[in-house]
Order: C-alpha cells, then sequence, then structure tokens
C-alpha cells in the first residue's frame, strides 16, 4: 500500500514539474525592449544603450532601447509595470525609482510589488559644478554667496525630486544656505544650459558632467561620495568641504515586471554580467564615473528599500511635492 502511494506522489511530482518546465516559454523569440525613462543624452539612456548593442549580440534577437521620459522617471516605469511579464520589457532605472513613491501623489503602480529587481548595475557620486564664467572656486565660496543672498544662486538638476534636489535641499538645511532650484526633464538637457551658462550650479552624476569638466566647459566644486571619486581624484567630497558625513550616491538598475519567469530573470541577469564584464564596456562606463556592481536581485531589493526610507524622510520634512 505504501510502495503504491509512493509510486503515485513521484508520478504527480514529476509530472507537475514537466508541466511547470513546459510552460516556461523559450526566451527571446522577438525583439526585446530596454526602457530608459529619461530623455536620450543622460546616463540612463547611455547605459540602456550599452546594454542594447551588447544584449542584441548575446541574445541572437534585437533589443531596442526606448526612451520613455517625463515625471521624473515614472512614466517609462510605469509603462514597464504594466506591461505583459513575459520578459519583453524591462526597465533600466535610476535612483529616482526609490524616491518617486513619495514625492508623487497617486503613483500609478507599486514599486516594490509590480516590479521585481534584477541587478544593482552601478553606483556613482554625483557632482556639484559650476559654469566657467562663475567666480566660485571653491564650494565655500558658492554656499558663503547663497547665505549673503538666499535664492539669488540657481542651480540646475535633472528634475524636481530628483536625487540632485533632495541632496541640495538636505545640504543647505545642514549647512544654512539657499539656493534656487532649476529642474530639467532629464540629464541632457541640464548639461546643454549648463555648458552654455544658462544655469550657473548645476549638480548630477559624475558619468553625465566628467565630459564636460575634462572638456574645461565645467569647473567641479565638490562630489557627494564619502570617498573621493577615481575619476575626479582632485575634487573634494561636500563632506570635506564643510558638511561632516554627507553622502548621495546616483545608481543605476535593472527591473522586471512581477510574476516574469524565473529562468528568463536569471538569463538576463547573466548576459548583462557577461556584458559588463568586457573590458571595453567596463571602461567606457568606469569612465563616465559608474561603480560597477553588479549585484544580484536581493542586493537590489535591500538597497532600493534603504534608499526609500532614507530620502521619503527628506520629502517629508521638507514637504517637497512634484512641481515644487
Amino acid at each position: 500500500m505504501m510502495t503504491t502511494l509512493r509510486c503515485v506522489t513521484a508520478f504527480i511530482l514529476s509530472t507537475l514539474a514537466a508541466i511547470a518546465i513546459g510552460q516556461t516559454p523559450a526566451w527571446p523569440v522577438k525583439p526585446v525592449r530596454l526602457v530608459a525613462p529619461f530623455p536620450p543624452g543622460g546616463t540612463t539612456d547611455q547605459l540602456a544603450r550599452i546594454l542594447a548593442n551588447g544584449l542584441t549580440q548575446s541574445l541572437g534577437q534585437q533589443v531596442i532601447a526606448e526612451n520613455r521620459a517625463g515625471g521624473g522617471g515614472s512614466i517609462g516605469t510605469g509603462v514597464v509595470a504594466k506591461s505583459p511579464p513575459d520578459g519583453y520589457t524591462w526597465l533600466v532605472a535610476f535612483d529616482t525609482h526609490a524616491i518617486n513613491p513619495s514625492i508623487i501623489p497617486n503613483l500609478p503602480f507599486d514599486t516594490r510589488t509590480e516590479l521585481v529587481p534584477v541587478m544593482l548595475v552601478a553606483t556613482g557620486s554625483m557632482v556639484i559644478t559650476v559654469h566657467k564664467s562663475q567666480p566660485y572656486k571653491s564650494l565655500s565660496e558658492l554656499l558663503a554667496a547663497a547665505r549673503v543672498k538666499p535664492n539669488a544662486v540657481t542651480f540646475g538638476s535633472i528634475g524636481t525630486g530628483s536625487l540632485a534636489h533632495l541632496a541640495m535641499t538636505l545640504m543647505g538645511d545642514q549647512a544654512k544656505f539657499q539656493m534656487q532650484h532649476v529642474p530639467y526633464k532629464g540629464g541632457g538637457p541640464l548639461a546643454q544650459d549648463a555648458i552654455a551658462g544658462h544655469v550657473p550650479v548645476a549638480m548630477a552624476t559624475t558619468a553625465l558632467l566628467s565630459p564636460q569638466i575634462k572638456a574645461g566647459h565645467l569647473m567641479p566644486l565638490a562630489v557627494s561620495s564619502l570617498k573621493r571619486d577615481p575619476e575626479l581624484p582632485n575634487v573634494p567630497t561636500i563632506a570635506e568641504s564643510g558638511i561632516p558625513g554627507f553622502e548621495a550616491l546616483s545608481w543605476w538598475g535593472m527591473f522586471v515586471p512581477a510574476k516574469t519567469p524565473a529562468p528568463v530573470i536569471q538569463r538576463m541577469f547573466d548576459e548583462v554580467t557577461k556584458i559588463l564584464n568586457e573590458k571595453t564596456v567596463r571602461e567606457r562606463l568606469t569612465a563616465q564615473g559608474m561603480n560597477l556592481i553588479g549585484g544580484p536581485p536581493d542586493q537590489l531589493g535591500k538597497f532600493l528599500d534603504a534608499e526609500m526610507a532614507k530620502w521619503s524622510k527628506v520629502v517629508k520634512d521638507f514637504g517637497i511635492r512634484a512641481g515644487d
């Protein structure tokens, strides 16, 4: 009797396993989208295009980097969150992904339940720069001017509620200064206006602004990491410049709609890992200020939770809302 029961149980389990395997689709069998929720020219767009080129070769299907800008990254993110969980739509997210839930009322998707982490691709510092025509030679000089005449100095970021916006707000509270915020719709437009001198101060990732620094268009005053950025070794940190312990890291990660088959997520993780390990790719991304991580889904999940908790407090404490 017991032998028969064990045989029946084994048969049922093997049948269910076979069904489960059969339900896992072959992937990919058609083009794949990597959604970058910002305009062309920014770091998220650049990363998406680098990954798309590599994945097109390794997956044997066309992988398309698609820009869906707006709402500080929330519009493109919403497109991915509401897409079928079939492995054909992926999100290349930026640090605003952790901020949007607290700053955008009635966000039409749940950041933690409708999207699942795939990889923490990289982290990086931000840099505060001034146009070469400006008189400021250090962060302390800039902040001194902002204290004397509140809101007389303007600074640009990639948008309202962006990491740079929140970081500068927190810095202002800690160091007792106030600057007028000018929000842009992404890194590309910000960089263009910073180079042209239309906005005297810009704060964004070193990945975005270091090429303009090296070209002599912008002067760096300080970076937002606790340690100096390897790409800008002579630039002091904000902590070194009079705000002890200050840190605000930018980051890039990949997400996919919840319920996407685990084998598909694993395949994408493996392929992106291979691309990030290519010498030319590593050199290209690190030269832009990205500290490549390649962390697994659980690492990204924990990192995201910590960032959401940290910056939601700043949003709440200072009453920051989209459109401010």
